[in-house]
């Protein structure tokens, strides 16, 4: 109990009598207005002039003003004083009387109240012309308890009410009354009349205790030795306070209970119940709460308990290292304390109770701790081995803990308990990060956050940390990395820094292997995709031929950037003449050009079918030599896997080339047809020669030297598409000529006529067919194109039938609308096409219009009309 929540001051020694020998002690006191009134056992009343009651031991300078002697014999039992009123109420003989305050003369208007034990005065007046206090009495030899309205001339008597049992104690909070009688205490509302039932009791006249504890709320000695708090509707809304048996008195002085208890003064705490202080005084009778402090009333001297200030009571708390009692004793007085000081006590409570429980080792408490009480990152850094550094010259503003430990040592002895308080660490930095309570330290806490990542491993947590915004030291930080090996996060480090130069070379010497992270992605592709997403076009080019040297078809994705992002793609004219030194970039680069970005340059569209054929030409063997062996795009390959994969590649290749020559309307046709015009590559030519019109040579091409029938129908086929059926037939036509005039390919014309006889027109073919040829040769086509021919005459005809009868659907309906009798006078005109109706076939339509008949069914007028 080494608070010290009052400090005790001698006020005031009764002084001495006259004459004769004092046998009388003092017996009850009241404080106002700088003035002690203090009632005697000798009937006496003194007034007494005190200074502010000061914090030290010796006793002020007292002077007596005034006394009043109110009998020969007799105590005086209680004093009041209405300072709005000027009176000092005196209960003395069973009687109150008004005398006033400052000559302790009597109010002569004010006549005594008889039969009066106990009395109390309402805390408040009334704000009402005249002005009154509401005053309280308890009779004891009439068992009831009255209610006075107390003016400056006169009192009123407003009710009784009376009892089962005399009244022992009284207490005013209005508008409800506290009695205590010999076995029970009890509450009356004088306001409602209603009168509530407490408890009972077992104790003595003198322990009894009913004093004011708050608004609505009353002290009470209850049963079992426990100040017990009641509000005015009977409830209790704060635990009891248990202190020992055979209390003298009782008083509250918020935040704490104060019992009288043998020769000393018991405090308590309202707030966890426990006794918190014990002041001794000696022969010590009744206590008094007022707002200088609480009054301890001995037999011969008056002592004021004057409450220290709340922030020392609290400090002392903190220094002992008692940081519960000191939130509890803070949260509970927070309304009494300025506000800053509030916040300020409570922060550093908080954070020297988180710091306890840290070392303690709880640390799911010290971190809810140490973030409500916006601890700087920088006290805990300062704590562990190696993160001291990070913080430089910071000085702690916290005080020293007893139950500190010394993190480095424990690193060195007990790894695993480390790794515990590391993982802490980690924790309360990401909590942290990105808030106030780290602003004035970001580059600290980033700093310590990447060295707890290093040393625990986690990297994905390192790589998040460096690959984002942060304000880690870089040169602390790059060294960390270096010195752990861990490369790639140090490019990213650069990286985030704006340092795009040092993040490529970093990734550059460890794609290279000059360094190694085994904990790396592939450091190439970063690389690739960091150059694609770069704005530092020096950087970006400085790299650019080192990625296309490593891998062409890779590396040309650096220069393939959305024309709508934030990055604008380099010009075609700038990067075509750059990759040409490096052909499988160059031709990716025109796929994309051509085939994603849909370029309608003729250039772009011409260079990539060159690009193709330079490929073919480089790749496949014997597409070179017009008079060597032909390879035709589903030819098997020969040999050795390399030469399978080289020939595979160069099947894809000219299935792109023929895909782009067909597609294309901007490839010059001619320039591309003269670069392969001594190759082997005869589709290609037949595609040209189709888009330059001559569609006979085509078909020979492939007929004849490319020697691929289904080409030959395919070509027919998709030149044709959407185009008039005539358009077809010319071309199959042309392709069963070519055949005809080969007689090594009269079986081949046949198989066309046979296979594909929709595609032909029956009559053109059978003038050109050699007269040797016999019926079941060209059967299949016969019956197909005798099917065909009446397929197509019947399907004439049901839409010329169709045709007749929507019109004769329309006739009628117009008969029908205008079947009335009409007047045609001269010079009437068609309400559709605006003419003379100078012949008699007219019609009136339901407007009311007269119209041509032709007009009527579906002439020019038609729509007009309407």
């Amino acid at each position: 109990m080494s608070l010290r929540a009052f400090s005790s001051v001698l006020v005031a020694e009764k002084p001495a009598a006259g004459k004769g020998k004092d046998k009388a002690g003092i017996q009850c006191m009241e404080w106002c207005c700088r003035s002690l009134y203090l009632g005697g056992r000798d009937s006496v009343v003194h007034q007494l002039s005190l200074p502010a009651v000061g914090a030290t031991a010796a006793p002020p300078d007292v002077r007596e003003v005034n006394r009043r002697q109110m009998g020969r014999s007799g105590a005086v039992v209680q004093l009041r004083a209405i300072p709005i009123l000027n009176h000092l109420l005196v209960l003395w003989d069973g009687s109150v009387s008004a005398l006033n305050m400052f000559s302790l003369e009597p109010v002569s208007p004010l006549k005594r109240i008889q039969n009066v034990s106990c009395m109390e005065v309402s805390s408040s007046a009334s704000s009402s012309e005249p002005v009154y206090v509401e005053l309280v009495t308890a009779s004891a030899k009439r068992r009831s308890v009255g209610l006075h309205r107390v003016y400056v001339d006169r009192w009123e008597c407003l009710r009784q009410v009376p009892l089962q049992q005399e009244p022992l104690a009284l207490g005013v909070r209005e508008p409800c009354v506290c009695v205590a009688t010999a076995d029970r205490y009890l509450l009356h509302d004088y306001q409602s009349g209603n009168t509530l039932h407490l408890f009972q009791h077992n104790l003595g006249r003198q322990s009894l205790i009913v004093k004011p504890a708050g608004e609505r709320e009353f002290l009470l000695n209850g049963p079992g030795s426990l100040g017990m708090f009641v509000v005015s509707d009977g409830i209790s809304q704060r635990p009891p306070v248990p202190w020992p048996a055979g209390v003298l008195d009782g008083a509250a002085c918020y935040p704490y209970v104060l019992a009288l208890h043998g020769q000393a003064v018991h405090v308590y705490s309202m707030l966890d119940q426990q006794l918190k202080q014990v002041v001794p005084i000696q022969r010590a009778t009744a206590l008094t709460s007022t707002t200088e402090g609480v009054f301890v009333i001995a037999e011969r001297e008056v002592h004021c308990l004057r409450p220290c200030a709340l922030e020392l009571q609290i400090e002392a708390l903190v220094a002992e290292e008692k940081m519960d009692q000191a939130m509890v004793l803070l949260e509970g007085v927070r309304d009494l304390l300025p506000t800053h000081t509030y916040k300020e006590l409570r922060r550093t409570i908080s954070c020297l109770l988180g710091l306890i429980h840290f070392y303690q080792e709880s640390f799911r408490e010290a971190q809810e701790l140490l973030i409500d009480g916006h601890l700087d990152p920088r006290e805990l850094l300062r704590l562990y081995p190696d993160m001291s550094s990070v913080c430089g010259g910071f000085h702690t503003q916290l005080p020293p803990l007893s139950s500190s430990r010394d993190l480095g040592e424990l690193s060195r002895e007990d790894q695993a308990s480390f790794q515990h308080f590391l993982h802490f660490l980690c924790l309360f930095l990401q909590a942290v990060r990105g808030t106030a309570q780290a602003l004035a330290c970001r580059s600290d806490v980033d700093c310590a956050l990447l060295r707890v990542y290093l040393r625990s491993g986690m990297s994905d947590r390192l790589v998040q940390l460096v690959s984002s915004t942060n304000d880690c030291h870089l040169d602390v930080c790059a060294q960390d990395l270096r010195q752990h090996r861990r490369y790639f996060a140090l490019g990213l480090l650069y990286q985030s820094h704006g340092q795009h130069f040092n993040a490529i070379q970093t990734w550059v010497e460890m794609a290279e292997g000059q360094d190694d992270d085994s904990c790396a992605t592939d450091a190439y592709q970063h690389i690739l995709s960091t150059l694609k997403e770069l704005h530092d076009r020096d950087t970006f080019w400085t790299f650019a031929d080192w990625a296309l040297q490593r891998d062409q078809e890779a590396g040309v994705q650096i220069f393939m950037r959305d024309p709508e992002g934030p990055i604008p793609p380099f010009p075609p004219e700038e990067l075509i003449p750059f990759l040409h030194k490096y052909p499988m970039s160059l031709l990716t680069y025109l796929e994309y050009l051509v085939g994603e970005l849909k370029s309608k340059e003729e250039r772009h569209h011409t260079l990539l079918a060159l690009t193709y054929v330079a490929q073919l030409l480089q790749q496949g063997p014997g597409w070179g030599e017009a008079d060597g062996h032909t390879h035709s795009i589903d030819s098997h390959t020969h040999g050795s896997h390399t030469h399978q994969s080289h020939t595979h590649g160069s099947h894809s290749i000219r299935w792109k080339l023929q895909q782009l020559l067909w597609q294309s309307d901007h490839c010059d046709a001619h320039a591309v047809h003269d670069k392969i015009a001594n190759t082997n590559l005869h589709t290609e030519k037949a595609i040209l020669l189709g888009k330059a019109g001559e569609h006979k040579k085509a078909l020979q091409i492939l007929v004849h030297k490319a020697k691929d029938r289904q080409a030959a129908v395919d070509y027919c086929w998709r030149t044709s598409a959407g185009q008039e059926r005539n358009y077809r037939q010319e071309l199959f036509l042309s392709l069963l000529q070519t055949y005809l005039d080969s007689a090594q390919a009269a079986g081949a014309a046949a198989d066309l006529l046979n296979d594909h006889a929709a595609a032909f027109d029956a009559t053109a073919v059978l003038q050109v067919l050699p007269a040797g040829w016999s019926v079941q040769l060209v059967g299949r086509f016969l019956r197909g194109a005798l099917r065909e021919a009446v397929h197509r005459r019947r399907m004439g005809e049901v839409e010329a039938a169709l045709a007749t009868a929507q019109q004769r659907r329309v006739r009628g309906t117009w008969t029908k609308a205008t079947n009335t009798m009409v007047k045609l006078e001269r010079g009437t005109i068609c309400g559709a096409c605006q003419r003379l109706l100078a012949r008699p076939e007219f019609v009136s339509t339901p407007a009311g219009k007269l119209v041509h008949l032709e007009c009527a069914t579906g002439g020019t007028g038609a729509r007009a009309s309407s």
